[in-house]
């Protein structure tokens, strides 16, 4: 075996020093010298099945060493062989007891792959400069308040009883691919409230079986949920995550299965199998700043009655709300702001189950078809009982963008909205603004009805006897200029009031000067409005 290899069991170290405890067993002699090596620790049987950390084949004490041997390596451990570097490499091995780091400074190297711990990992407050799992089997890990220099890896690890992350301080990365995490006695699968990640947060392909909590957290880079898959069907939510800091893009998107980890965090190649990000219980993000994007494309969320994507009040240049439609639950978008809103039409769940009050966005990019009248359903979703702000806020977006004939139609939708819930009285009248001028939104109506009235008042009145009512003192009849003048109020043309009208034509000249008032007054009206832009 060369000097650079990795000791394997059978392997008894040839520097037996006066730094060798007399206590040790076999197992702990070899990974005694291997960490003054730098070497790697191999104790796997070369059995996929027995080797497997998660499985239930026993592991015996040929493989096993004790969490405190482990403990005095890495806290006060023995110095390195001259042209080495210390570092605990552990392979295949079983850690037998409480492994306490806590309020402990680590300074070598630690990785440990497919490893079995028999009780949880406890390291609040232990400083690491870098931290390895990768592929354990942990019952629980307690690391409150830890603090790396560098990375933190979990990737694929099992922990059966939750991880507890909070106020932790993670100088580059944390990495959860592929981690199965089961909730603790609190239903939390994962608690990381207040951590700070200098760069990456990815959780792509997780499981979490419970309630995975961020609250408060900080993430320096990108926070990937990619193909992640949380699931909690004992509390309300299965993401909470409010007062999130991220400072690129929050991923909740497909994921490449079968990806090595060195490429997560890249969109999976064309023909990948991939695995879309799930969620079966409640997720908010209430109050959270993300630099870049929010990005739900192809995500599947399932909620109860009572549950709810809920980003309340959250600031993002962009969202990409490109899932599917959930079935039930609500969306709540209620004071949030966005520069750019990337939707498709069949992402928005029904009406009723969408809340937009005081939502914010400057920019509509619509993937795929997205009619005016769907966009209206959207608007109208949100308002099951009437609200000006989102046809305002779509108006308002539409003629930014120069549209502004969708623009008018929307301020017409939003009058006739708000229509339905006005006395009857105030209803009807809203009716005549509509039939006459659309509110004044289609003026062209005001110049359709005119005509069309004084042509069908012109014929009717040609017919009438009209009597002077005073001889000698009357202009010649003309029965259109005589309409016209009935039509138009205020304006004076000098027909009426010089001839005699009886029975029905009396009833059709009174009929006539209320529709030329009611005319009048939705043009005004609606000429208010269109010059309030309103």
């Amino acid at each position: 075996m060369t000097e650079g290899d990795g000791i394997r069991s059978g392997d008894l170290p040839n520097d037996l020093s006066g730094d060798l405890p007399d206590d040790l067993t076999a197992a702990e002699v070899g990974m005694w010298q291997a960490f003054r090596n730098g070497s790697v620790y191999d104790l796997r049987a070369g059995d996929t099945v027995v080797d497997d950390p998660h499985g239930g084949h026993p592991w015996g004490p040929e493989r096993t060493v004790r969490a405190r041997i482990v403990c005095w390596l890495l806290l006060d451990g023995p110095p390195a062989l001259a042209g080495r570097v210390s570092a605990l490499k552990l392979v295949g091995v079983q850690i037998e007891d409480t492994l306490d780091l806590a309020g402990g400074t680590v300074a070598p190297y630690v990785e440990m792959k497919g490893c079995r711990f028999e009780k949880e990992i406890r390291l609040p407050e232990a400083r690491f400069t870098t931290l390895r799992l990768l592929d354990c089997s942990v019952p629980r890990l307690e690391a409150a308040r830890v603090h790396t220099e560098g990375d933190l890896h979990l990737p694929r690890c099992r922990f059966h009883n939750g991880v507890r992350l909070t106020d932790a301080h993670i100088g580059t990365d944390l990495l959860l691919n592929q981690a199965v995490v089961y909730r603790d006695r609190r239903g939390r699968s994962l608690t990381g409230d207040g951590i700070t990640v200098g760069q990456d947060l990815q959780a792509e392909i997780l499981e979490s079986h419970g309630e995975l909590s961020l609250r408060g957290a900080s993430i320096g880079v990108s926070l990937s949920l990619r193909g992640a898959q949380l699931t909690n069907q004992y509390t309300r939510l299965a993401l909470n995550a409010p007062q999130l800091t991220v400072g690129r893009t929050l991923y909740m998107t497909p994921a490449g299965v079968g990806n090595p980890l060195l490429t997560s965090g890249t969109t999976p190649a064309r023909g990948t199998r991939v695995q879309r990000f799930t969620c079966e219980g409640g997720i908010r993000l209430d109050d959270g700043r993300f630099g870049d994007a929010v990005d739900l494309e192809g995500a599947r969320f399932t909620f109860t009655d009572e549950q709810e994507l809920s980003l309340r009040r959250v600031q993002v240049p962009e969202l990409r709300f490109l899932g599917e439609r959930p079935e039930r639950g609500r969306v709540v978008l209620s004071g949030a702001r966005i520069v750019n809103l990337m939707d498709r039409a069949d992402s928005w769940p029904s009406p009723g189950n969408l809340q937009m009050g005081g939502f914010q966005y400057e920019n509509l990019v619509p993937r795929g078809p997205f009619p005016l009248a769907r966009r209206l359903q959207w608007v109208a979703a949100a308002t099951a009982e009437y609200n000006p702000e989102p046809y305002e806020r779509l108006a308002t977006v539409l003629r930014a963008g120069g549209e502004d004939e969708d623009a008018r139609e929307v301020l017409l939708a939003k009058q006739r909205h708000r229509r339905e819930n006005l006395p009857l009285a105030a209803k009807l009248w809203g009716y005549a603004q509509d039939w006459t001028v659309a509110y004044g939104y289609r003026p062209g109506r005001a110049a359709v009805w005119m005509a069309v009235l004084w042509a069908a008042t012109s014929i009717a009145f040609s017919h009438a006897d009209h009597p002077p009512i005073k001889d000698g003192e009357h202009p010649p009849w003309n029965a259109s200029l005589f309409a016209l003048d009935l039509l138009l109020p205020v304006v004076d043309l000098g027909q009426v009031g010089y001839w005699q009208l009886r029975g029905g034509w009396q009833w059709l000249a009174a009929t006539v000067i209320l529709l030329g008032w009611v005319l009048a007054t939705t043009v005004a009206a609606g000429a208010t409005r269109l010059l309030s832009r309103n």
